[in-house]
């Protein structure tokens, strides 16, 4: 079995490492500090899951994942924020977007949920 792609797009330096710290054992973490940087890195490569943070430079982390989606991207998202009242929950719907975390984050819970995602089986059946 390949080793699960997560991208982390987070404006804050010490959330990313702190991603990267609990995440870098069983999967392979990689960092943005923007969406303009996810997107030119990242668009038209195979990644299982992209964690963002809501209020981004340049494209919201709703703006971007919009533009994962028009570019094919069919894997898992996770949004992140401080403020949940900024979110409009039809358009996270429609844009398939698996969880949603208010921070200051559960790190058990975001845990539990990203190795739900990553290691369910429609995951195994989607990736064939």
């Amino acid at each position: 079995m390949r080793e699960k792609k997560i991208v982390v797009v987070d404006d804050d330096e010490s959330i990313r490492k702190t991603f990267f710290l609990i995440l870098h054992e069983n999967y392979r973490v990689y960092l943005a500090k923007d969406s303009r940087e996810a997107l030119q890195r990242f668009k038209d490569t195979d990644v299982d899951l992209i964690i963002a943070d809501l209020k981004l430079p340049h494209l919201n982390g709703v703006e971007m994942v919009s533009k994962f989606r028009a570019s094919g991207f069919k894997g898992d998202v996770i949004l992140i924020s401080a403020f949940p009242d900024l979110i409009d929950i039809d358009e996270l719907s429609r844009l398939s977007i698996s969880h949603f975390f208010v921070k200051p984050l559960d790190l058990d819970a975001l845990n539990r949920s990203i190795d739900h995602l990553l290691n369910s089986e429609k995951n195994t059946e989607k990736r064939v």
